[in-house]
């Protein structure tokens, strides 16, 4: 068994690891780099492999940096199925058809100021290109180990990040030997909302493992909920709004999740509460398919008045005029919309027209990768553009960091250390910083020097 890193190989997008076992081919993730523009203009490029010489397609979870290019993988040849737990192959198509809608509208408005010399921009990929992409779905359940394709057996367990997110188990069986490769996929914190804590594994012969947060530790949760009903009643003093960027699945479900729990402490009642995406309601019936996936904390809270998707005060916008007319209310309102680096999708609309202004609180609940507007405005930058505009940056930006999708230094430590012997250790998923701390942390504990992936690497199993 071997592996070849293609993509999370030193920054945290563009998921993307080739796995040859038993003589077949099977690409771990194939997803979207996200940042810098010139690390997205990479997304076009042709894939490092043949696409019509893979054998098989393993999805960890449904965010686009793990499945954002598998349109084009398919486009471009590949045939192959597409394994993936049951409710990501729900959250699969809402996903890449918001993406391609995007592209599509990023491609149009780009021809609509384009030079008239120059060739028109076409989009990455669009909806009929993830339309070919749903009959290679293969759905399946947690914990049940398959033989997808000869000598190679899969099992996918609860890797509690998002909904449907996994931790991949793929074991090669050749000449009497068995050989595993264990890909964390994005593991979420112990005690996150709604999802159940990442499952442990105890045999593997190499662990590929995440390191989004690998050199710092989460503040204390609770605390971090403290202050975000701080924002909010700091806002409505002001007479101001509330725009929180957000992934449409996992934070926004997690933050109405919140909002249900205090609806009493933070005098929810008396705000306007959007979730702006044409996807969300979408997402929601995905939630409520799969509560059998909850945890028993939010099945209760699930069953409580209000519940978390249907606050009496809650807009679900789908429209473009529903979310345009947002923007004239002066001020009472909670507004959750995507991106959630705020690097495209709707919240650019609300923020283009409101960053100049002091009483708009702007709170980012999530990771901001590098060369996105969130991280931007994370920084502090005086000035931003938007869709060509330059705007000033009065707003009060807040960074809750305690919400976050990924576990932190310790969730990861403590899930690698779950493992017997001390197998070898690959990270992924983490800028240098994060990865070389982390790094630096397990193979002190380990006794075992850890390898940081790069692109190109390949190691032998």
């Amino acid at each position: 068994m071997q592996v070849e890193f293609h993509g999370a190989a030193g920054e945290v997008t563009g998921s993307m690891h080739l796995v040859e076992a038993a003589g077949r081919r099977i690409l771990l993730d194939c997803g979207m780099l996200q940042g810098r523009r010139e690390l997205e203009a990479q997304n076009a490029a042709p894939f490092p492999f043949e696409p019509a010489g893979l054998d098989a397609l393993v999805l960890s979870h449904a965010h686009i940096d793990h499945i954002g290019r598998v349109p084009l993988l398919v486009a471009r040849g590949f045939r192959g199925p597409i394994f993936l737990q049951r409710a990501t192959a729900d959250l699969l198509p809402v996903m890449l058809e918001d993406a391609a809608s995007l592209a599509e509208a990023d491609a149009a408005r780009a021809n609509r100021h384009r030079d008239p010399e120059a060739p028109a921009q076409a989009p990455l990929f669009t909806r009929q290109d993830v339309a070919a992409v749903l009959p290679l779905l293969r759905p399946l359940d947690y914990d049940a180990r398959s033989t997808i394709l000869p000598g190679v057996d899969l099992a996918l367990r609860d890797a509690g990040h998002i909904l449907g997110s996994s931790i991949v188990e793929l074991w090669e069986t050749e000449d009497g030997a068995t050989r595993k490769l264990v890909f964390s996929g994005d593991l979420g914190p112990k005690g996150t909302p709604i999802l159940r804590d990442p499952a442990s594994i105890a045999e593997a012969d190499l662990v590929l493992m995440e390191s989004t947060y690998g050199d710092r530790n989460h503040r204390d949760r609770q605390a971090t909920i403290a202050e975000l009903g701080a924002v909010f009643e700091h806002a409505w003093r002001e007479r101001g709004n509330v725009l929180i960027p957000a992934f449409a699945v996992g934070r926004s479900q997690e933050l109405l999740y919140w909002f249900a729990r205090h609806w009493d402490d933070w005098n929810l009642p008396r705000w306007r509460i959007f979730l702006d995406s044409p996807m969300a309601s979408r997402v929601v019936g995905i939630y409520d398919r799969h509560h059998a996936l909850f945890d028993e904390q939010a099945q209760e809270v699930w069953r409580q008045r209000p519940s978390p998707f249907r606050l009496p005060n809650l807009h679900v916008t789908a429209t473009t005029q529903e979310s345009m007319a947002i923007n004239s209310i002066g001020n009472g309102a909670i507004i959750i919309a995507g991106s959630g680096m705020a690097n495209g999708g709707r919240i650019l609309h609300h923020l283009r027209p409101r960053l100049g202004r002091r009483d708009t609180h702007v709170v980012f609940v999530g990771y901001q990768a590098e060369g996105t507007l969130g991280r931007r405005l994370v920084d502090r930058a005086p000035w931003v553009r938007i869709h060509g505009q330059d705007c000033r940056v009065n707003a009060r930006i807040h960074t809750v960091g305690g919400l976050s999708a990924h576990t932190d230094q310790q969730g990861l430590i403590e899930w690698y250390g779950q493992f017997r012997n001390a197998p070898p250790l690959v990270l992924v998923h983490g800028e240098d910083r994060a990865r070389e701390a982390l790094a630096g942390e397990i193979g002190q504990r380990a006794g075992r020097p850890v390898t940081l992936a790069r692109p190109g690497m390949r190691l032998a199993v």
